[in-house]
């Protein structure tokens, strides 16, 4: 085998090594960029022509200079290339244009009840090439298009295996590529929280992560990525049985997770989270009461899990926005008085991702591609 380095391959290095130095910082000069790739004036000179004609940066301004010509600052463009998130839920449907930094730079939400009918996924479909449309780009620029689903899906994200919620298991993204003529995958929403959060915090090694929306999800960090397993349901904790004798769960089970650490499972019918917390922070006794219980059932499942993978543990979803550092502090001793192995140093933390995680989730890995391959 031969592994020889061509002239050519080291051209695409120094290429890559270049946008990527621009991409991770703010703006550069030319002669910083020769200084830290230790790379010859000229050697940049070129490869940020060529990058320049290509799109993918831009002159962006001088620096200031005391003496002399003030230096030339090149920024990358972010929205070279774009990547499109749909969330779909049972009532509506938000939809994300993310750019290169990942970062939400339009967004609609449509009211549109799902059905697992053709006439729906047409229509979704339209409302995402008018979405796309309205952004004035050239179709070369969209990377694709990600659909979050509250389903798990094939490792490849083609098909939907187990969709009980949208009652949309064996679902074929042909459904939404037949209209798109883009790059189309179906991702598990909970995953979909967890890239987000990694690309946020791009620290985290390995981690539990739980999305605790109107329905639980779960999804596992190892090494900085999301671990699927050999069928793509590892992290799917929200059926873990946690009383063989509790309420039905969607799954046709009894007392799984999701049925005492959802959101549907915290609030009453017609009740809010805004609602519900307003009252708990004023002091509302029986708010309290019912919190107290919440805690207790999640304090119980995440030390269940946390003997099992003894790693950190990010609390995120619709409630994470709502949850305060008292609240970890309580959940951490309600583990601590329930563990074999109880210590002092914190595990749990509340998600940093922005609100539309799961949207843009669903976009990132469509952009994460894409400069892995520069």
């Amino acid at each position: 085998m031969d592994h020889s380095i061509t002239f050519k391959d080291i051209k695409k290095n120094n290429y890559s090594l270049i946008y990527h130095l621009i991409y991770q910082n703010e703006k550069l000069s030319k002669q910083e960029i020769a200084n830290q790739l230790h790379l010859s004036l000229p050697t940049v000179t070129q490869n940020l022509v060529r990058l320049e004609e290509q799109k993918l940066i831009e002159k962006s301004g001088q620096f200031e200079s005391s003496v002399g010509r003030r230096a030339t600052a090149y920024a990358i463009c972010p929205q070279a290339r774009i990547s499109i998130g749909v969330e779909i839920l049972k009532k509506t449907v938000r939809i994300l244009a993310v750019d290169l930094l990942g970062i939400a730079f339009k967004e609609a939400e449509l009211l549109l009840r799902y059905s697992n009918v053709d006439s729906y996924y047409k229509e979704l479909s339209h409302a995402v090439q008018s979405f796309i449309t309205s952004l004035n780009v050239v179709e070369e620029q969209v990377l694709g298009i990600g659909f979050a689903v509250q389903a798990l899906t094939s490792i490849d994200g083609q098909k939907i295996t187990y969709g009980k919620i949208l009652n949309c298991t064996g679902l074929d993204i042909h459904v939404f590529s037949q209209y798109l003529n883009y790059p189309c995958v179906f991702v598990h929403d909970a995953k979909c929280a967890a890239t987000t959060e990694l690309w946020v915090g791009n620290d985290i090694g390995d981690a539990v992560y739980l999305s605790i929306g109107t329905h639980l999800g779960g999804a596992i960090i190892l090494n900085d990525q999301i671990y699927m397993g050999k069928e793509g349901h590892s992290g799917t904790v929200e059926h873990m049985t946690i009383n063989p004798n509790g309420s039905s769960c969607y799954c046709g089970k009894k007392g799984c997770m999701e049925t005492y650490c959802s959101v549907s499972a915290l609030l009453e019918d017609g009740e809010k989270l805004d609602f519900f917390f307003q009252q708990l922070r004023s002091g509302n006794l029986s708010y309290v009461e019912r919190w107290n219980c919440f805690l207790d059932n999640l304090a119980f499942s995440i030390n269940n899990i946390h003997l099992v993978i003894n790693r950190e543990f990010i609390l995120g979803g619709h409630m994470s926005p709502y949850l305060k550092n008292h609240d970890i502090e309580i959940l951490h001793e309600k583990v601590y008085e329930r563990t074999a192995f109880p210590r002092n140093e914190p595990f749990i933390s509340i998600s940093r991702s922005p609100e539309n995680g799961v949207p843009i989730g669903a976009a990132i890995p469509f952009i994460q591609s894409f400069l892995n391959a520069i």
